[in-house]
């Protein structure tokens, strides 16, 4: 994670919105007295917190772990939008 000063990133701050938008790198702002803050693009906040969601249901996980190992991924089928469900 890039990091940078306050005072930077104050004066730059268009160019690091952009940035973590174009490259979902999240950027480290330093404070002088030691408080820290993250920056990171609105997409990637809505994925952390969706993952945290996600992550609480009881065994969610370990369900969506067993999935993983349990298939056969060389033969599964490519998703297709256009496909009607049955």
């Amino acid at each position: 994670m890039n990091s940078i000063n306050i005072t930077s990133a104050n004066n730059n701050l268009q160019k690091l919105v952009s940035d973590v938008n174009v490259g979902f790198n999240p950027i480290k702002i330093i404070n002088n007295n030691g408080k820290n803050a993250v920056l990171v693009s609105e997409n990637e906040w809505n994925n952390m917190m969706e993952t945290l969601y996600l992550s609480g249901i009881p065994g969610y996980a370990d369900e969506i772990n067993k999935i993983n190992n349990e298939q056969n991924w060389m033969i599964a089928e490519e998703y297709n939008p256009y496909e009607e469900w049955k």
